[in-house]
């Protein structure tokens, strides 16, 4: 074939394997582990994309083309399996197998929904398991989370262009690639396929790319300062998502030193809240009610919250819900309802008022018992 490989015989068929040079691309795999949802740092990373003669994975589609990349310290290897012609499958499959460590994590994009489970169904119709691995890492679904808020989509293209600056020219479009395929198994020239195997492995690199950048940009706490807010707001939520709250409080942090923007506080607050930190919360919320805007009246809803149930208040937090409702009616006066806001703030009210109806029996009217912390000075 006119791909720069080379042919090998085995019992079950032949298949084509094409060994890339080698290309730099360092990797500080426990700094990357630190990240939520990432791969352990002892377990192999195998990057593998495929190319089919379809978009679907039922028995019609085969991967004719399967790329596998890992990394040897910062060194990253590349081999591309070809099948030269349909009945020669299972050879391919079978070195396929070989090169999957079974205590390997995947790396894919969109692999979890295309590449892997037609491969699956591949090794079933060969009549034998898929080889096994420990975790697949898919990106994207990584790169939906944290990157799509400034991406114009989410396709690798894409994620080459805008996010890690890599351009692709004279790169064959996706929709050719089984054609060109197709073309070949009947008796047209394997030279079209030398832009394909060009194109899996641009993809392939970019895989690899795609980690470096999410090590050195996210990974290292020192260097998000020069991290773009929104990643670190996004992946603020990841970390919380893992109930890891520190690490999510340190990304606020980091997106508030580049401004002080009032939904980064208000994410802050609730991340000061769950770390039992009630004191620090009160305060950032105060700061976005000082501050004004649309956020204003779900910060008074948090104070009247912190006011009632961690310094048991009822009467502070009262005047703060009669705050929020005189908001409220601002907003539905100027056309600007908000429904959910009014029946909450209905709802606290009534509570607070019975709570200070039957404490008012044996204490002043404010009822105050402070526990905890202080409440901080000058709570609207």
């Amino acid at each position: 074939m006119a791909i720069d490989a080379v042919v090998i015989e085995t019992p079950r068929g032949r298949y084509v394997r094409r060994d890339v040079p080698p290309t730099v691309a360092p990797l500080d795999r426990i700094r990357l582990a630190t990240l939520p949802g990432l791969p352990p740092p002892d377990a192999p990373l195998v990057c593998l994309d495929t190319e089919t003669t379809g978009l679907a994975t039922a028995a019609g589609t085969i991967a004719f083309l399967v790329g596998v990349g890992w990394w040897e310290r910062d060194l990253f290897h590349c081999v591309q399996l070809v099948v030269p012609d349909q009945p020669d499958e299972p050879a391919m499959l079978e070195a396929l197998a070989e090169l999957l460590p079974q205590d390997a994590w995947l790396v894919t994009y969109n692999g979890r929904g295309f590449d892997w489970p037609l491969l699956e169904a591949r090794f079933r119709m060969d009549g034998r398991p898929a080889p096994r691995h420990l975790g697949h890492l898919d990106l994207l679904p990584f790169v939906r989370r944290v990157f799509r808020h400034r991406l114009s989509d989410a396709r690798l293209r894409t994620v080459e262009r805008e996010l890690l600056g890599i351009g692709r020219t004279g790169d064959v479009e996706g929709a050719e690639i089984p054609g060109r395929y197709l073309d070949f198994l009947q008796g047209g020239s394997a030279r079209p396929l030398q832009e394909v195997a060009r194109h899996n492995v641009r993809d392939i690199h970019s895989l690899a790319a795609l980690l470096e950048h999410i090590d050195t940009a996210l990974a290292d706490p020192a260097r998000r300062s020069a991290a773009n807010e929104g990643d670190l707001v996004a992946l603020a939520h990841l970390y919380r998502r893992e109930r890891r709250h520190e690490e999510a409080l340190g990304c606020l942090d980091a997106a508030l030193e580049m401004g002080s923007h009032p939904p980064i506080v208000a994410e802050r607050g609730r991340t000061l809240r769950r770390l039992g930190r009630h004191a620090e919360a009160l305060v950032a919320w105060r700061s976005i009610v000082t501050s004004g805007g649309s956020l204003t009246a779900v910060a008074l809803v948090e104070i009247a919250k912190a006011l009632e149930h961690t310094w048991s208040d009822p009467a502070s937090a009262l005047d703060v819900v009669d705050r929020g409702r005189l908001l409220a009616e601002r907003g539905r006066a100027l056309g600007r309802p908000m429904p959910v806001l009014e029946a909450d703030l209905a709802r606290r009210r009534r509570r607070l008022v019975d709570r200070l109806r039957r404490r008012s029996g044996g204490t002043d009217r404010a009822g105050r018992r402070r526990v905890g912390d202080p409440v901080p000075n000058g709570i609207p």
